[in-house]
């Protein structure tokens, strides 16, 4: 494998914190994201002179283009930008407040656009590299109370199959990284939780929260596999659109997609009867 140069978002922990590991390992270059001056230290020790911490808060968006343009000028090309930070919010549709709604698109939507926007004008110059960005299971299925999270992932989803149908005569590659339950803290400390307060909710809810605690430090994936996966799409030459990451996801999406081929072929005549019969046909 070639030696790349790497941005990564969110390295303090996480899948972001084994992405940057299992880069660093293989002899890359990682310029990693990192919300507190005390974890800057820390990153760059596991790899002096590869290992570069920057302070970012990925929803500022001037600071996140400073950050990429910096990185581009001192440390080098960027060949792989991951759009990795991000949070979990927990809770009934009705429950969440509206503007722990938008704090959830703000950093798991907004902050994505803003990292790929910022890398995307030097590699389109040089043709070549390859953004990626951490969407979730919950970009491609949902679950009972993670409405705000799944919702902000499909739409990240969505932007990544537009981005990467624009980008692909330039040579760049885009990949959505699909991780399903991975042995991380986003089910702890990482995870934001709505009140609980309308008791409709208690015999479906209760039983999910309860259980995604208990769950917490026992998730079935393995990080660092994780990190060579993501290190092995790498040099294929045709990189997948779509990284699912562990067994669990791959049951879950493979159901939620088979859910809605179904709808499809069963309402299919009817969704036929709202055509002109002399209209334009889309293209793809």
């Amino acid at each position: 494998m070639d030696m790349k140069t790497f941005l990564i978002t969110g390295v303090s922990s996480g899948l972001g914190r084994a992405f940057a590991e299992g880069a660093l390992a293989s002899g890359h270059t990682v310029v990693g994201t990192v919300r507190r001056e005390a974890d800057m230290a820390a990153f760059e020790a596991l790899a002096p002179g590869r290992a570069h911490a920057r302070l970012l808060d990925v929803t500022d968006d001037e600071a996140v283009r400073t950050v990429v343009d910096e990185a581009e000028s001192t440390v080098g090309p960027l060949d792989v930008a991951i759009a990795n930070a991000g949070y979990g919010l927990e809770g009934i549709f009705e429950e969440t407040p509206l503007s722990a709604v938008r704090a959830q698109f703000a950093t798991n939507v907004f902050g994505a656009a803003a990292t790929l926007q910022a890398a995307l004008p030097h590699m389109r110059k040089r043709r070549a590299g390859h953004l990626m960005a951490v969407t979730s299971m919950g970009g491609l299925m949902a679950v009972p109370g993670m409405s705000a999270y799944c919702g902000s992932k499909f739409a990240l989803e969505g932007m990544l199959e537009s981005i990467r149908k624009e980008v692909a005569a330039f040579g760049i590659h885009v990949t959505a990284i699909e991780p399903g339950s991975f042995r991380t803290d986003w089910a702890g400390r990482s995870m934001t939780r709505a009140e609980r307060a309308i008791a409709d909710y208690d015999a479906l809810f209760t039983p999910i929260r309860e259980a995604r605690v208990k769950a917490s430090g026992n998730q079935l994936g393995n990080p660092r596999s994780a990190a060579e996966a993501v290190l092995h799409i790498l040099d294929v030459p045709e990189p997948p659109a779509h990284l699912v990451l562990g067994s669990d996801a791959l049951r879950l999406v493979t159901a939620a997609r088979q859910a809605v081929d179904d709808d499809i072929r069963t309402w299919e005549t009817l969704s036929r009867t709202t055509d002109f019969p002399d209209g334009a046909q889309l293209t793809g």
